[in-house]
């Protein structure tokens, strides 16, 4: 048998054809980014790839040709006998690697002798990662997005998931990128994912939607956490017809309470947030805000937190990144109540 080489165009267009995808690099090469559904069977991890890398450079790339192909063929033989012995012949792997050449050729090579009509990336992750890229270029032009935008405290990411529940197409950076947005935004437990992953993440929801149908998205700013909005998606974001959500400020702080209950109850967490605006809203206004939060006083800071510094960054933001702010459609909620907000997404889910 021969294997069978795949281009990255033709194996992102086949890739429900494919009993499994099989990621032959490193775990932490896995971790950073993947192939959707990928699963880990590397041909050598992390602290062998490193031991290899040493001998190629101090010794000989002779002896670490040798050495590794001693722990490849370990590592193999492992997942031969821990993964394939239940597999039927009509299994159908597409096998991958950095470049698409050692390291995938080795375990292909394997499991195209046992009979399995394996496939081969042609160029391997990178050349799945420049068909990433290349289209995150083009296909945010082919969307209707609509701009969801709102003070914070709002409740944009609760109308969002109440729009996908109603059939509404939405995409969600927010939850893509793990973070809420914000000095106060990151999920608890819950890392980012690598800037290559969360790319590949939007990639996968831009390509799922309907362009006949709009999109609703969060006017999000250019970073959220650590991790940057690519460049073609936030010049359509910025450029789409923006939906102003209005909510009394009484209602804002409830559901900011509600949202961050994690730091009502680790009043130290929230301090140290807080200390990241020293120098915006100075020493004395944030040791203040810290006193009141450690006497359990949240609803004032958070009051505050709105009045002195969410809603002028917002308001400033607005007017300077989004074409349509001053045109907007205003949708006024009374509430951040699960009542309120569905009732709002169905109203807007019926809309062409």
């Amino acid at each position: 048998m021969s294997l069978r080489r795949i281009s990255a165009a033709d194996a992102i267009a086949r890739l429900a054809e494919f009993s499994a995808v099989i990621d032959a690099r490193s775990e932490s090469e896995f971790a950073e980014d993947r192939l959707p559904g990928a699963l880990n069977w590397p041909s050598l991890n992390d602290a062998e790839r490193a031991a290899v890398g040493t001998t190629y450079k101090q010794v000989s790339p002779f002896l670490a040709r040798k050495q590794g192909a001693v722990l490849v063929a370990r590592n193999i033989a492992r997942h031969v006998e821990g993964h394939v012995q239940p597999l039927e012949r009509d299994w159908k792997p597409l096998v991958y690697c950095w470049r698409g050449g050692q390291r995938s050729g080795a375990l292909a090579s394997v499991l195209d002798q046992i009979g399995f009509g394996v496939h081969v990336l042609d160029g391997g992750y990178q050349a799945f990662r420049r068909a990433v890229v290349a289209e995150l270029e083009t296909l945010p032009a082919t969307l209707r997005l609509r701009a969801v935008c709102g003070r914070t405290g709002s409740g944009k990411s609760r109308l969002l998931q109440a729009l996908a529940a109603a059939g509404a197409q939405v995409l969600d950076l927010e939850a893509l990128a793990c973070h809420r947005g914000s000095v106060l935004g990151p999920l608890p437990g819950v890392p980012q994912p690598a800037q290559k992953g969360f790319e590949t993440l939007l990639w996968r929801a831009l390509r799922g939607f309907d362009t006949t149908r709009p999109v609703f998205v969060e006017g999000e700013s250019r970073t959220i956490g650590r991790l940057r909005v690519p460049e073609r998606l936030l010049e359509r974001l910025r450029a789409a017809p923006v939906l102003h959500i209005e909510m009394p400020v009484a209602a804002r702080v409830a559901l900011l309470l509600e949202d961050y209950a994690h730091f009502v109850q680790d009043a130290d967490a929230f301090c140290q947030r807080l200390a990241a605006l020293r120098e915006l809203r100075g020493a004395a206004t944030v040791e203040r805000w810290q006193a009141q939060a450690r006497a359990g006083d949240f609803a004032a800071v958070v009051q505050e937190l709105l009045d002195q510094h969410y809603d002028p960054v917002y308001l400033r933001s607005m007017q300077r990144n989004f074409a349509g702010f001053a045109a907007a459609r205003v949708l006024p909620l009374d509430d951040g109540a699960p009542a309120t907000l569905d009732a709002a997404a169905r109203a807007l889910a019926s809309e062409p």
